[in-house]
């Protein structure tokens, strides 16, 4: 496609945007007199009137605000491409949800820091119904996310561990659970209640339970902190939930866990610029992970 030069309409977007050519130069580091000829560089490709001029005073026309709304967003793109190119040594940026962050890479990372000083992993957790991420449009350079390990051709991506499900609640609230579930309150971590669904789909341990009451969050870390309180019994990820039941916050209930099909993976560009400090993360987390699964647990896949 043929463009207009990209000087004259970065002179133009700064011009557009203070309102003056004098402080456009000033913004650009060039003479009034340079924005005022790209800015005629670019009425003359357009064929278009972009400033009404009234001597020194200036003032945009409407077309020219139109061009200069979509130059904005245009340049802010541009922008973020580069920072996001722009990559420091061992500076990694990483995508991660937020109950695996709260119950296990937090300290993950922490232990990382100390070990690898000169490799920084700049952290954002998030929420997501469904985990996902965009090399292309955000701004990370791996992830990790629960999924099933299909993340797309351009990505590579290696198993932490997998997820599996099982009831949790408070120590004092266990015995009840065991006993007649039906009579517990039940705590939904997703609005959905697949959580429930899936548990009770692999078990033989509740037949008949109604699942349409309770109370509903959006995640499983939310679930667990509201069993921790005594509010009912939750569903949460075994490994996940191996601390708070090792320092006495939840009881596990039953001793069936089910496979969800999901685990939690490490993913990054095939290309990734930082290659080399994305597998040294790698290897430390696969060295850290939360633990083995307890005695007594019976696994249904």
């Amino acid at each position: 496609m043929s463009l207009p030069p990209l000087y004259a309409l970065r002179a133009f977007e700064s011009a557009a945007r203070l309102g003056s050519f004098s402080l456009a130069a000033a913004e650009l580091h060039v003479t009034p007199g340079a924005v005022s000829r790209h800015i005629s560089t670019l009425e003359s490709w357009f064929d278009c009137q972009l400033f009404i001029r009234h001597g020194p005073k200036v003032e945009v026309t409407g077309a020219g605000r139109l061009l200069a709304n979509e130059l904005a967003v245009g340049f802010q793109s541009i922008e973020r491409a580069c920072q996001a190119f722009r990559h420091r040594a061992g500076r990694l940026r990483l995508k991660a949800p937020s109950t695996l962050t709260m119950r296990w890479l937090l300290n993950v990372l922490q232990a990382f820091h100390q070990r690898q000083a000169r490799s920084v992993v700049d952290m954002t957790s998030v929420w997501m119904d469904m985990d996902s991420v965009d090399f292309a449009r955000e701004p990370y350079d791996c992830a990790v996310l629960l999924g099933n390990g299909q993340f797309g051709p351009d990505t590579d991506s290696a198993l932490l561990f997998r997820e599996w499900l099982i009831p949790v609640c408070a120590p004092a609230m266990a015995g009840q659970a065991a006993g007649d579930l039906s009579r517990c309150e039940l705590i939904h971590p997703s609005a959905d209640r697949r959580d429930w669904r899936r548990w009770l789909k692999k078990t033989t341990a509740c037949p008949g339970l109604q699942i349409t009451g309770g109370k509903v969050f959006e995640t499983l870390e939310q679930g667990n902190m509201a069993a921790i309180s005594g509010h009912g019994v939750s569903v949460g990820d075994l490994l996940l939930s191996l601390d708070a039941v090792r320092d006495g916050l939840l009881a596990l209930p039953f001793s069936q866990a089910v496979a969800t099909g999901d685990g939690y993976y490490l993913i990054w560009p095939k290309q990734a610029v930082q290659q080399a400090t994305v597998r040294q993360l790698l290897d430390f987390m696969l060295q850290h992970l939360p633990g083995d699964i307890p005695e007594g647990i019976q696994l249904l896949e």
